[in-house]
This record gives structure tokens, sequence and C-alpha cells, in this order.
């Protein structure tokens, strides 16, 4: 039953002004399932009238060391406010409370990288002087932005993950049309204010809300956009791909994310880590572990560790501090990796703690007997399972690893050298992380998959790269 309270309600940011619509939806709290605000439906219009406004502000000159001012003003607001907002995220996501405030310090400093980036955009001399013929004649390269950006982002890090789209479109010198995910709108909301507080030049950055089945569509058909990022299923990438034509396009595209825990390892050390990164935001992380593999001779060690640290972590509130592990962002979501559980369990796997659902909740899983071409191994889950397995051999397990449609970020937990280069040379992903699970990442590395989990680099600098195009100036002296 929801309560009768009086909620705000938030409109569109197109041009420079706030545009309420008299169609709304609510954002809910993913714990108490109560309304905490209302964000508004933008239609066709909304959406062609943001993209123009983005295209219009491309005239007027946006210069690199403003960029660097006003995205550094907007990372030091996120750190003043980081307990407001990361309340915001507890609610909207409900991922745990300081689970949350770290992530407005991760999107804080998102946007202080793209800030320092935006002085460092550079080209290079081209020697074309050396080309018989060209004897008188000179030529550099320089970066220049793309124009309008797309920038569709998701519900599971909604604050970092638009500040890894917007902090370096922004510092590139593009304009923007933001589309956060629905059921979390708030933290993108909150973003633009601030970027309006701080002077960013009209119509630089433009907040879209609403359903991304339709703003997608509308998004696509608009010829002015000149890039989309996304960051979703890969059955919407594929749609993007497909109808961008030869428009720029970045996707990240989620992972089942595989780390192997090799007999040599510190069996302490890699059982409590892989626990820990398995289950982050309920498991609701494009690189959270889903595949461990783990040596025949340190199985039983290795299973009975990560038993006795999952069985610590606390499922609950996300409002509280003690809190390991809040809700699911949906009920049913939940009910979906409860029934991927039961399937597996009816196919001989075995629950080896959790394997429950209450309500929006489900409980931290450890699975074993598990065989790759269960559903749990071989789609992504996008919830609290992990599924542990044995290897006899390094081909094997990498093998085993390369098995996958996807092929975002991978761990490996050795003290071989020569077993971590040839994981290097040989897993199909676009991270590999050695003693340590998939699940590491810092905002200023490449972050970017390959198969289906998609193209481009995020992380200031790379994505600067992805969101800007290379121009060479020859001079005829």
């Amino acid at each position: 039953m929801k309560m009768n309270i009086k909620i705000s309600t938030f409109g569109l940011f197109i041009n420079g002004e706030w545009r309420k619509k008299i169609n709304t939806f609510e954002v809910l709290n993913k714990y108490t399932n109560e309304p905490i605000a209302k964000a508004s439906y933008a239609n066709e219009q909304d959406v062609n009238d943001a993209i123009q406004a983005a295209k219009t502000s491309l005239k007027t000159t946006f210069p690199p060391y403003k960029r660097y001012i006003v995205l550094k003003q907007v990372s030091e607001t996120l750190l003043k406010r980081k307990q407001e907002i990361g309340e915001i995220l507890a609610e909207e996501v409900g991922k745990p409370i300081m689970e949350a405030i770290g992530e407005v310090e991760r999107a804080a400093q998102t946007l202080e990288i793209s800030a320092e980036e935006a002085k460092r955009i550079h080209g290079e001399g081209i020697p074309v002087e050396a080309a018989p013929g060209s004897e008188n004649r000179q030529a550099f390269t320089r970066r220049v932005p793309v124009g309008v950006i797309a920038a569709i982002t998701p519900f599971n890090v909604p604050l970092n993950l638009v500040c890894h789209k917007v902090g370096p479109a922004l510092a590139a010198g593009n304009s923007v049309v933001l589309k956060p995910a629905e059921v979390t709108s708030m933290s993108a909301i909150i973003l633009t204010e601030i970027f309006e507080g701080v002077g960013l030049p009209t119509g630089r950055l433009n907040l879209i809300t609403g359903k991304g089945s339709d703003t997608g569509e509308w998004l696509l058909n608009n010829q002015d956009v000149n890039m989309y990022t996304f960051t979703g299923s890969p059955r919407v990438g594929k749609i993007i791909r497909e109808k961008a034509g030869l428009r720029k396009v970045a996707l990240e595209l989620g992972n089942n994310s595989a780390t192997i825990v090799h007999k040599d390892a510190n069996i302490e050390h890699a059982a409590t880590l892989t626990a820990q990164k398995s289950f982050n935001n309920a498991g609701q992380v494009c690189i959270s572990v889903q595949r461990v593999y783990v040596h025949k001779d340190i199985f039983e060690e290795f299973i009975q560790k990560m038993r006795d640290v999952t069985n610590t972590l606390v499922v609950g509130d996300p409002k509280s501090k003690l809190t390991n592990i809040g809700p699911m962002i949906s009920e049913k979501e939940a009910i979906r990796v409860e029934q991927w559980v039961n399937e597996a369990v009816s196919q001989g796997a075995k629950v080896e703690t959790g394997g429950k659902r209450e309500g929006v909740f489900y409980k931290p899983t450890i699975l074993t007997n598990v065989h790759d071409d269960m559903k749990v191994c071989r789609q992504e889950v996008f919830g609290p399972v992990v599924a542990v397995d044995v290897y006899s051999d390094e081909e094997e397990v990498i093998n085993r690893v390369n098995d996958s449609d996807f092929g975002l970020q991978a761990g490996l937990f050795t003290n071989s050298l020569t077993f971590a280069m040839k994981a290097a040379n040989q897993i199909e992903v676009g991270g590999l992380i050695i003693n340590d699970t998939s699940g590491y990442r810092v905002d200023q590395m490449p972050y970017g998959g390959v198969k289906q989990s998609g193209t481009g680099k995020e992380g200031p600098k790379y994505a600067i790269e992805e969101m800007t195009e290379e121009r060479i100036v020859v001079f005829n002296l």
C-alpha cells in the first residue's frame, strides 16, 4: 500500500529550461516500493527539440579550459553532496548506502578525470614531407568533436555510468542528449541540476526521461544525432547498431564474467574477493563474478571459505550501514533469478548457500555441480548468483572461459607469471584482472568488451577518442 505523501515532480531539461509534462511516472524506493519522486514522459517533439538544442549549442564556442572548469565544479559539488545523493541512490536502485556513497565518489572522480582530459586533447605531426613530391608540405592532425551525442544509460549504476558518458562527451566539445533508465531517473536529474547550477552553456546537456522503447526509437530516427553511446542489453545494442547506420556507436552490453582460481593462488584471499565481487549491488553489475573455475586440487577448501564469507553478508534495508546486499531492481527480476536457479537445480546443480527469494530480495547464492550449458552459466544472470566448477589444466579452463558469447572482463588468481601471460594472450576479453576478480574497475582505465559485450571503450581518455574524429590538416608551403 502506498503512503499518502506529497512527492516532487521533475520535468525534462531542454535548451537550458525545465519542461514539465502532464504525463508522468513514479520513481520507486526499491526497498519499500513507495514513490520517491515523479518524472516526466518525453514525447517525440521533446526529443527532437532536445536534439535541435544540442545541435544549435555547438555554434557557441566552449573552449577546453571552460569545459575543465565546469566539469571540475560539478565533480566538487558531487563530493560535497555525497551523503544526500548517496541516500537517493540507495532508494532508487536499492544498493547498500555505503556502496551508493562510493558510487557518488567514483562519479566525482570520473568527472574530475574528464575535466583534466579536456585540456589534453591533441593531435600529432605527420611527416608528409617525406613522400616524394611533397617536400614543400607539412601536416598535423587535430581531434574534433563528433557533434551531438545521444547517451542512453542503465539502472544499475545510474550516476557513475551517466558521468562516464556525459563527462567525456562534454570534455571533447560535444553536446549531449541524455536518456537515463526510467526506473532510476533521479540521480540523472540531480546531476543535470548541478550542471545547470555551475553554468554549463545552454543546450550542451539536455535530459529526456521516459520509456526507453519510445525515446530510443525517436533518438535513432533523428539524423542530427552524430553518435550513440549505450549501456544495456545485447538485444537493444543490436537494434541501435543496425539503425544507426554509418553514425558512430559505442556499446557496453554486459557479460557472464569468469574468474579462474589456480592451484597456486592464495585460497583465502581469492575466496574472500570472489564472494564479495559476486554479489555487489545484488549481482546487478556487468562485471559481477558469475562463473568461477577452481583447480581441482583446491576446490573443496576454496568452496568452504567462499561459502563462509558469503554467509556473513547481510541482506536487508539498503539505508542501513550494516547491509551488504539490498533488493533487486524489481520483484519481477528476483522471480526470474529464482526461476533460473530452480532450472539449474533441476538439471543437477547443488545449492551451497542461498537459493531463496523473499519478495524483491534474492539471497546470495553459490551453485556447484554445474555445467557450461546451464542458463546460469551460459547467459547473464544479473543477480546474486555465482556458479563454481572445477578444472584440471590451464588449456581446459582457458577454453571454458572463452566458450561464451560475451567477453567484457575476466579474473585470474595465480602466482605463475607463465600462466598469467598465457591467459593474457589467449583469454578473449576486453580486460583481464590478475589476482583479483573480473569485478575490478577504476574509472581512468579503458573499459569495454569484445563479442556480444559490445564495442568501444569507456574511461574518460578512451571515451574521448571514441567521441572525437581525427582530422588531418596539410599545408602546401
